[in-house]
């Protein structure tokens, strides 16, 4: 008789391996889902032409991407909060979903001047190609290897602060932080995501796949931004 409890405060690795298949299968499920949602979300977004407002406002409202980073800094918080919680599977996708509906937000913007500098959309599939196989090889070393990455949690947390420190002091500053910014970001991004694939066996606890997916979409969305970034630097310059 199996008397595992699949809501002790063991990890994932602990577990049987029935209760391991299941935990990974519904993270990158709901991460499926996360992406999928975001990809509708923007699309109707621009349908909607709220790319046209959000672009008019950062262009007119003083200090605008400021209040945009400082409110969405607040809403991962909360959704990250949410996420995690215990007690309440519907908090749980409450946050996730709170946080796909704010990615989208704030993606808005750089993704209707991505298709306005290349008239087109076919760079967002590219970027899209690119961010896809780094995670896929970022996943692939992360279950081969069976090494716990978690040691990479302080390095990302201080390098995090360092680059939001970078962006905020650009945009009072008004100076660009430029193309190799945007490539140290890409690897920044990939560190994350090798964190985040390590925790799901590592780290997190059977019944918190929903915080799990939340951390993989998170880091995942921060690859694709920077890589649609330096697709639009290289397309400016030819």
């Amino acid at each position: 008789m199996n008397t595992y409890n699949p809501y002790a405060s063991s990890p994932v690795i602990e577990a049987p391996a029935e209760t391991r298949s299941e935990f990974i299968r519904k993270t990158y499920t709901h991460l499926a889902v996360a992406l999928t949602a975001f990809g509708l979300l923007e699309t109707a977004l621009i349908q909607m032409g709220a790319g046209i407002y959000a672009l008019r406002f950062l262009g007119q409202v003083p200090h605008s991407w400021l209040m945009v980073l400082g409110g969405f800094v607040v809403v991962g918080w909360l959704a990250s909060r949410l996420a995690a919680s215990s007690s309440s599977p519907a908090m749980q996708y409450l946050g996730l979903s709170l946080y796909v509906v704010a990615e989208a937000v704030i993606f808005l913007p750089i993704i209707m001047m991505a298709i306005g500098l290349t008239g087109g959309a076919a760079i967002l599939g590219q970027a899209a190609v690119l961010t896809g196989a780094l995670v896929l090889g970022i996943t692939v070393v992360a279950f081969t290897s069976g090494k716990d990455f978690s040691f990479l949690g302080g390095m990302l947390k201080i390098g995090g602060f360092v680059a939001l420190g970078l962006i905020v002091a650009s945009l009072l500053m008004g100076f660009s932080l430029g193309l190799w910014f945007s490539v140290a970001m890409v690897l920044f991004a990939g560190g994350a995501v090798l964190y985040d694939t390590s925790n799901i066996l590592h780290r997190y606890q059977p019944g918190q796949h929903v915080a799990a997916s939340l951390a993989l979409f998170a880091s995942i969305a921060m690859m694709f931004y920077y890589v649609l970034r330096i697709l639009m630097s290289l397309s400016n310059r030819n």
